[in-house]
C-alpha cells in the first residue's frame, strides 16, 4: 500500500509517504490563504503519485483559523424559551481579574441571531412542556428565511438527557431549508453544563460549512489527479475519521495538527520500548506539549479556543507561543519577551528573505550558530544571515549586548516558556516529569530539548528519525476513533452496578452505529472513563474503568479507582467516609490499523565533519557538526554536537551523550 500523510502547519506543510520499506518525507511552505494548495504542493514536491495513493490522511488548521480569524459561517442559534442569552452570560469568572477593561470572550453568534422555541425537558429527561411546533414554524417563515444563514445550532435545555425535541426541530428545519447545515448539541456534546454545551454546538455549526467546503475543494483536486483511495481526517482526540464523517462533525478537527504529532510520537517511542513520555512539538508558530502515560497520550474532556469552551474529547495539549517564527520583543517594562505573536508562513522570519521585519526565534538560532544557513531544510531553502542580524541589532543596542548574546537570551526565554507549559501537563496533573523521557520533534524541537530537559530534571531524551515531520507520520499511525459521552449522575452505593453497565452498553451501541453510518467495518476496541467526584465538588476527576471487567465490576472497586486518581491529582481525599458519585461516562471506540507504517532511517546524504561557531550561555566555542544520516545504529555521540538532517537540527549540549538505537532513534542521556 502507498500511504501518505499531509499535515498543514502555520509555517510549513509536512509530508510522510510510506510504501513498503520506502519512506518519502518533505516540507514545503504553507499557503495560509489556501491550505489545500499547500497540501497538494507537498504531494507534488515529494514526487508522490497521487493516482496510486491507497490511504491519504490529512490534518490542518482550517477549523482553528476559522474561529481565531472569525471567518466561519453565519450561525443562527436556537435555545429553549428563556435561554436565548446563554452564549453571552457565560460563566461568572474573570480571566484577568485586575484588568479594568476586561470583556468576556465574544460569542460566535450575534444576539440578533439567537432565537427561542417553546419547550421544556427536565434534567431526568422527562418532558414538562411539549415542543410547540408553531414556534418553530414562525422561525422558519421569518428570521431563518430572511437572515442569510449558513448554519443553525440547536441547544435546548437538558437535551443531553432527552434529545427528542432537538431532533424534531432539526428535522423541521432540514425539511424546509435543506441548504442549511444543522447541528444539535445532543450530537456533538451530549452532557450537562448548559453554557459549555451551547458553546460547543455553536462552534461546531460555525466551522461545519468551512470544513465541508475545504474538503470538497481538496477532494476535487485529488480526483482530478486520479485519486481513488481512502481519504480521512485527523481529529483532536488523536484518531482519524473518514472525510465524510468529518463533514458531519467538524468541531472534532479543531486541534488535529497537534494531536497528530502526539499520536505519532507515542507510536514511534512505544516501538522502541519508551511508554512514558513528555512530547515537545516545536513548529513555526507555537510549541505543543503533552504527556504520554503507558503509551497513550492523555485525553481531556474539554478545551478552549479563543476563550470559548469546547466540550469534546481532545488530547491534553498545552500550547505556548514559542515556535520558530515567534517574535522577540520588548514589553512596556523593558523586559525581553518571546511570543505569542508569530511571523507565520508569510512573511516568516527575517532570515527567510520574504519581507519579515521583526526578530524571531529562528533568526536567533541563525545568529548564535545553532542553525547553519547552508544546511537549513537540507539546503533546499536559502537563509539570509544579514537580514537576521539586522532585525536583532536594535535589541542588542538596547540591552548593551552582542548580537549573539541577545539572540541566545531570546532562545533561553523561549525555552523557559516551554518548561512552564510542560509543568502544566505534568506537575499540575500529578505527574513528576523526572519519571518521563522527553521526546522533541517538529522543525525546532530537537534544538531546544537538552536545555529544557535540564531545567525539568529529565535525564533521557529520545529524538525520533525525521523529527521535523512526525506530525505527518502521526496521521498515518492513527487509528479510526470515535467517542461517545453520556451524563448519568449515579452515587456509588450497592445495587447501582446494573445502571452503570446499561450506560456503557448504550454508548457502545451508539459508537458501533456511528462506525456503520460512516462506512467503517470491523470490530471496535473500546475503553471507558467515568467522570467522578465527591458529592458536593464542582468538577470531576477522570477514572479509567476496566472495560473487559464491566460485568463483574463492583462499586467498591470503582470507589478505590477513584480514590487513587483523586489522591494522585490533589494529594488528599482518599477517604471512604465521603460520598462519591459518577457524573458522566466517556467511551472511546477505535478500529486499530492492520499494520502500523514504519519510519526508520533518515534520508542518506552521507556524513560531514565540520564545525560551527556557537554562542550559548555566555560561552562561545567551535561546535562539531555531523549529518544524522551518517550515524549508524549502535554508534555513540557526545555533546557539544550539532546533528543535521533534511527536516530538523539536533543540538546536543555538553554533558549529554548517547547512541542511535535499532529504530534509528537518537537516545540521549545526561551524565551524572
Amino acid at each position: 500500500m502507498l500511504r501518505a500523510g499531509v499535515e498543514v502547519g502555520g509555517t510549513f506543510t509536512d509530508l510522510v509517504a510510506v510504501e513498503g520499506g520506502k519512506v518519502i518525507v518533505g516540507k514545503v511552505p504553507s499557503v495560509p490563504r489556501s491550505p489545500d494548495e499547500g497540501a497538494y504542493n507537498a504531494l507534488l514536491a515529494g514526487g508522490v503519485a497521487i493516482d496510486r495513493i491507497d490511504d491519504l490522511v490529512h490534518g490542518s488548521t482550517v477549523a482553528t483559523n476559522a474561529v481565531l480569524e472569525r471567518r466561519g459561517a453565519k450561525v443562527a442559534f436556537i435555545a429553549t424559551a428563556g435561554f436565548r442569552d446563554v452564549l453571552f452570560l457565560q460563566r461568572h469568572d474573570r480571566r484577568s481579574i485586575y484588568d479594568l477593561g476586561y470583556a468576556k470572550p465574544a460569542a460566535l453568534a450575534e444576539r440578533r441571531d439567537c432565537f427561542e422555541v417553546a419547550e421544556r425537558v427536565l434534567a431526568d429527561g422527562a418532558v414538562e412542556t411539549a415542543l410547540d411546533e408553531l414556534s418553530v414554524a414562525r422561525l422558519l417563515d421569518g428570521p431563518l428565511a430572511t437572515g442569510g444563514y449558513d448554519a443553525v445550532a440547536i441547544c435546548l435545555l437538558n437535551a443531553y438527557a432527552n434529545p427528542a425535541h432537538e431532533s424534531r426541530v432539526a428535522a423541521l428545519i432540514r425539511a424546509r431549508m435543506p441548504h442549511l447545515q444543522v447541528t444539535c448539541s445532543s450530537d456533538v456534546a451530549r452532557e450537562f453544563r448548559e453554557y459549555e454545551r451551547a458553546s460547543t454546538a455553536v462552534l461546531a455549526a460555525y466551522v461545519q460549512p468551512v470544513i465541508a467546503r475545504y474538503l470538497d475543494r481538496f477532494e476535487g483536486k485529488l480526483k482530478e489527479a486520479g485519486f481513488q483511495g481512502k481519504f480521512s481526517i485527523m481529529q483532536s482526540s488523536g484518531g482519524r475519521t473518514p472525510a465524510e464523517g468529518m463533514k458531519r462533525n467538524a468541531v472534532t478537527a479543531l486541534f488535529s495538527g497537534p494531536a497528530a504529532g502526539a499520536t505519532g510520537a507515542a507510536r514511534l517511542a512505544a516501538r522502541a520500548g519508551f511508554r512514558n513520555l513528555i512530547t515537545v512539538d516545536m513548529g513555526g508558530t507555537s510549541t505543543d506539549v503533552t504527556l504520554v502515560v503507558d503509551g497513550e497520550p492523555q485525553l481531556a474532556s474539554e478545551t478552549e479556543i479563543d476563550g470559548l469552551p469546547v466540550r469534546t474529547p481532545v488530547l491534553d495539549i498545552v500550547s505556548v507561543g514559542a515556535g520558530g517564527g515567534s517574535i522577540v520583543w520588548v514589553d512596556d517594562g523593558g523586559m525581553l519577551r518571546v511570543g505569542p505573536r508569530s511571523s507565520g508562513a508569510d512573511p516568516g522570519p527575517a532570515c527567510y528573505g520574504r519581507g519579515g521585519q521583526q526578530p524571531t526565534v529562528t533568526d536567533a538560532h541563525v545568529i548564535r550558530g545553532t542553525i547553519r544557513p547552508k544546511a537549513f531544510l537540507g539546503g533546499r531553502m536559502n537563509i539570509d544571515v544579514d537580514k537576521a542580524r539586522a532585525v536583532f541589532a536594535p535589541l542588542a543596542e538596547r540591552f548593551g549586548m552582542s548580537l549573539e548574546e541577545v539572540a541566545d537570551s531570546a532562545i533561553r526565554i523561549a525555552e523557559a516558556n516551554i518548561v512552564r507549559a510542560i509543568q502544566i501537563v505534568s506537575t499540575e496533573r500529578g505527574h513528576d516529569p523526572r519519571d518521563y523521557a522527553l521526546l522533541p520533534f517538529g522543525g525546532a524541537g530537537p534544538l531546544h530539548a537538552g536545555r529544557i530537559a535540564e531545567d525539568l530534571g529529565v535525564r533521557t531524551i529520545l529524538v525520533p528519525p525525521c523529527a521535523g515531520v512526525i506530525s505527518a507520520y502521526g496521521l498515518l499511525a492513527a487509528d479510526y476513533v470515535h467517542h461517545e459521552t453520556a451524563t448519568r449522575r449515579i452515587e456509588l452505593k450497592p445495587g447501582v452496578e446494573p445502571g452503570i453497565r446499561e450506560a456503557v452498553a448504550e454508548m457502545r451501541a451508539r459508537a458501533a452505529k456511528r462506525f456503520s453510518d460512516i462506512g467503517l467495518e470491523g470490530s471496535p476496541v473500546f475503553d471507558v472513563t467515568a467522570e467522578m467526584r465527591f458529592v458536593g465538588q464542582a468538577f470531576e476527576v477522570p477514572v479509567a474503568l476496566p472495560i473487559d471487567a464491566m460485568d463483574t465490576l463492583t462499586v467498591e472497586e470503582i470507589g478505590r479507582l477513584f480514590e487513587v486518581a483523586h489522591e494522585r491529582l490533589y494529594r488528599h481525599g482518599a477517604s471512604g467516609r465521603k460520598r462519591i458519585e459518577i457524573v458522566a461516562f466517556r467511551l472511546g471506540a477505535g478500529l486499530p490499523l492492520e499494520a502500523l507504517p514504519m519510519i526508520s532511517a533518515p534520508d542518506s546524504v552521507g556524513d560531514i565533519a565540520e564545525t560551527a561557531a556557537v554562542t550559548e550561555r555566555r560561552k562561545s566555542f567551535d561546535c562539531p557538526v555531523r549529518a544524522r544520516a551518517g550515524i549508524e545504529p549502535g554508534a555513540l555521540v557526545e555533546g557539544p554536537l550539532l546533528l543535521e538532517d533534511s527536516t530538523s537540527t539536533i543540538y546536543i549540549p555538553e554533558g549529554w551523550g548517547g547512541e542511535v538505537d535499532a529504530w534509528y532513534n537518537l537516545v540521549l542521556r545526561r551524565a551524572s
